[in-house]
């Protein structure tokens, strides 16, 4: 098969494409054609080293994807040959025409979801929706302020809050993040950067927000961070940098997304009740998976980038 390999850590010129073996399912396994595969910040920590991995050298890239199950170990039961699968294995291996992944680690791709968008869903929705329903544990109701929601996790957690029924001001990057947002069916959208974000939640909830949810550090964040009530509660996935820091009557808390059967089957019914958008903004083919990474880098994305063995 062909994959996007690197054989040293560095830059985007790393990733070469060439012929490797096609993996073999163990027996909790299934073996993936891949359809598409997502493009992520994580993957250029990989790439460059700043993540480590247990893999040895030539590295697969790609943390999740879809596509459909060619074949399966001897002890997997919830997937047969033919099954349409996405999937989210933090070290995966997705930029290839093949890919094993645990069985665990997969989901059926929901009725009316493309195969497309469900290999850009992956880790920002699960991201996205446990940061919405676990870490949060957002109510109906409820004030939240959804900071970054321009960025690639923030554009699935802001629709997620909304069709949990919280009153929502998301932040965007630029005049054209908060017109991307705006699309995405959310109504209350600033610049982070030039909006002014206290007059926003006051008129919003004047007694203080209740929620803060975070994709993006700095000291826009801070401030939206001023904006809540006594007791109200700040939640970002590790790996926001720098972090907020912990304040006397906030609950400041970090998680990690994890992908199971249940989590998988949680992402499903929220696609579906939420008719989610999944905005994807460049598709490349394998071949072009370094110029990808020349893409991400540049930044101030608008989508997810997927490449397309």
């Amino acid at each position: 098969m062909r994959a996007a390999v690197i054989d040293r850590f560095g830059g985007p010129d790393k990733i070469k494409v060439r012929e490797t073996p096609v993996p073999r399912p163990k027996a909790n396994e299934v073996l993936i054609r891949v359809s598409t595969a997502g493009v992520g910040t994580w993957d250029a920590y990989f790439r460059s080293g700043d993540i480590k991995t247990a893999h040895d050298f030539p590295l697969v890239l790609g943390t999740d994807g879809s596509g459909v199950v060619v074949d399966a170990g001897r002890r997997v039961t919830r997937f047969k040959k033919g099954d349409r699968v996405y999937a989210y294995v933090w070290d995966g291996g997705f930029y290839a025409e093949y890919v094993t992944v645990a069985a665990n680690s997969a989901g059926h791709v929901p009725k009316g979801l493309s195969l497309q968008s469900a290999g850009a869903l992956g880790v920002v929705g699960l991201t996205a929706l446990q940061g919405v329903d676990d870490a949060l544990k957002l109510r109906r109701g409820e004030s939240v302020i959804v900071h970054g929601a321009s960025g690639n996790v923030g554009m699935i957690a802001v629709q997620l809050a909304k069709w949990r029924g919280a009153r929502v001001i998301a932040t965007a990057s630029g005049r054209d993040g908060v017109a991307f947002v705006r699309r995405l069916g959310i109504e209350n959208v600033i610049d982070g950067k030039k909006g002014d974000v206290e007059v926003a939640a006051r008129e919003l909830a004047p007694d203080g927000v209740d929620a803060v949810l975070a994709f993006a550090g700095g000291e826009e964040l801070i401030r939206c961070i001023d904006t809540l009530r006594k007791g109200g509660r700040v939640v970002y996935p590790n790996g926001i940098d720098p972090a907020p820091r912990k304040r006397k009557h906030i609950r400041v808390s970090s998680y990690n997304a994890v992908a199971s059967p249940e989590k998988f089957a949680a992402l499903n019914r929220a696609v579906i009740g939420s008719k989610l958008k999944v905005p994807i903004e460049k598709s490349v083919p394998l071949a072009r998976a370094a110029d990808a990474h020349r893409r991400l880098e540049r930044g101030h994305l608008l989508g997810r980038i997927v490449i397309k063995p």
